[in-house]
């Protein structure tokens, strides 16, 4: 009996924490961010979530619990006049991810990621065999992820990639690297798998590949 009474005061309790500490357009935390669009939520509990006047989230933008949204190494650095982190509108952002960014991180309208998404413009560099990894200078690419992309669960998007519009990331996949439009991504490291081609709809890209070698007359 009293064992299922502290069970009910703990989740009521619990449920007014998950409604109170939520962010949400115009609430003070909100207003710590370059831009925190209408109609948008950060879910309790966050993550780690610091540098965020370098950190734009655009309307009706879906923020799961856990998420951390960091700018810069640490709390209270001076990153320049920039946005740093820009999150389009109708984003989500599946719960546990992290979005973490030093040079710049653009993600388009309409976003969706599951669970457990990395996503990062740094790197630690290693070029120096006698120095500790973690102690050498990390190397920076931006990362500009087109609006509609769907990235699947415990993906990790690194330094430099580019993703076009509508494109599937593979969940599990680590991605490097620039792909076009409209295509499937997956593997360790990624590659394209699948691409739309108005002409023939979706194909495998070997099967593209193979279309393309035989449609090229060799060199006589």
């Amino acid at each position: 009996m009293v064992s299922a009474l502290g069970n009910r005061l703990a989740a009521g309790v619990w449920g007014w924490l998950a409604k109170a500490g939520k962010v949400h357009a115009g609430s003070p935390a909100a207003r710590r961010f370059a831009a925190f669009g209408e109609g948008s939520t950060m879910a309790f509990p966050p993550g780690t979530v610091f540098g965020e006047r370098y950190i734009s989230v655009g309307a009706h933008v879906l923020i799961g619990a856990n998420v951390t949204i960091s700018a810069g190494f640490v709390p209270g650095l001076d990153l320049g006049p920039d946005t740093l982190i820009r999150i389009g509108s109708g984003v989500v952002l599946g719960r546990g991810s992290h979005v973490v960014g030093h040079r710049s991180i653009d993600i388009g309208d309409d976003v969706y990621t599951g669970p457990n998404v990395y996503i990062t413009d740094q790197n630690h560099g290693y070029d120096d065999p006698d120095v500790p990894i973690g102690k050498q200078w990390p190397s920076e690419a931006p990362v500009r992820i087109g609006p509609g992309c769907w990235i699947g669960t415990n993906a990790v998007i690194l330094p430099g990639t580019v993703l076009g519009r509508n494109v599937v990331v593979a969940a599990g996949s680590v991605v490097r690297g620039e792909f076009p439009d409209h295509c499937v991504v997956g593997g360790v490291p990624a590659r394209m798998l699948r691409r739309y081609e108005a002409s023939t709809g979706w194909a495998r890209v070997d099967s593209l590949q193979a279309q393309t070698r035989k449609a090229t007359p060799a060199n006589g």
